[in-house]
């Protein structure tokens, strides 16, 4: 089988101020399923960009981060292109279903639950008061590991529990590289 290609599904706004995505999306073999609007993001035209860059290849890896998590299983969902998928890397949900996002995001709820087809791993804190991203717009200064565990069980995904809070962005690497250990052993099954 050939070398998969990692796709990286950032997050919204585009993973400002976590910047580990697009510093992954710039490696050798990887690419960013860049949006039509990042600022305004619409749900179809999200999942019409996915479609059109996995059709673009023959097997590919997903990585996804934040609004991307919420992309994937809704494109999974829907797309007959599933099993081009050898895995997925689902980091830090975010949840589209509180009334601050789904104001703000009104296309996007409800999160599509259903199984993935293809192996999934799930980072997150290890514990509710963890920070994941403190500065992240519309989002608590927590995340709510307990939301993120129900939602990867129902995806089917293996919950892998950081043992530490990340990071500010400030003072975290740009590659995040316990997060490329936990994708090149993804990419070992």
């Amino acid at each position: 089988m050939s070398i998969p290609l990692v796709l990286i599904l950032p997050g919204w706004p585009q993973s400002v101020p976590d910047p580990w995505p697009l510093e992954w999306a710039s490696m050798s073999g990887r690419r960013c399923v860049d949006q039509h609007d990042w600022q305004r993001p619409l749900r179809g035209d999200w999942l019409i960009r996915l479609e059109e860059a996995v059709l673009d290849a023959a097997h590919v890896v997903l990585v996804a981060h934040n609004l991307g998590c919420i992309q994937l299983s809704a494109w999974a969902a829907h797309s007959r292109l599933t099993d081009r998928v050898r895995a997925a890397l689902l980091v830090a949900p975010l949840d589209v279903e509180t009334v601050a996002v789904r104001q703000r995001l009104p296309t996007w709820s409800p999160i599509e639950r259903q199984r993935l087809p293809f192996t999934s791993w799930m980072v997150g804190p290890e514990h509710q008061s963890d920070q994941v991203e403190p500065n992240a717009p519309m989002q608590s200064d927590t995340f709510d590991s307990v939301w993120a565990q129900a939602l990867a069980e129902s995806w089917g995904a293996h919950w892998i529990a950081q043992r530490a809070a990340p990071k500010p962005p400030a003072k975290q690497p740009s590659d995040w590289p316990q997060g490329q250990a936990l994708l090149y052993e993804l990419m070992k099954d």
